[in-house]
């Protein structure tokens, strides 16, 4: 079974910047996982959105690549029932001309 949480969106510290450390800024991350679904154990996606949010917010990251890695540890941690799992994170206004965004995958198999 593969689950997709598109454009989930808010705002966190995330940059190196002296203003981005200071300001909230968008975040928006795009999230995909697998898992074996056997029809009664299943994974909640409201509550992999509320995790991916909340480590957002607390971790105030300076580099997109540190978010994507705690956001690997915590949701393997949290969801051990994930084999597989794709995290895009996007800072859509940090440049007037487009959207910057890194994306990693990861298999827990």
């Amino acid at each position: 079974m593969r689950v997709f949480i598109d454009a989930l969106s808010f705002e966190a510290i995330l940059g190196i910047l002296p203003h981005e450390r200071r300001n909230p800024q968008p975040v928006t991350v795009d999230i995909s996982f697998e898992y074996d679904f056997n029809g009664k154990d299943f994974v909640d996606y409201a509550a992999v959105a509320k995790e991916v949010e909340k480590c957002m917010k607390a971790g105030r990251f300076e580099l997109i690549e540190e978010a994507l890695s705690a956001l690997f540890h915590t949701l393997h941690e949290n969801f051990p029932q994930i084999t597989h799992l794709q995290l895009k994170i996007c800072k859509p206004a940090i440049l007037p001309n487009c959207r910057v965004c890194v994306e990693d995958f990861a298999d827990f198999l």
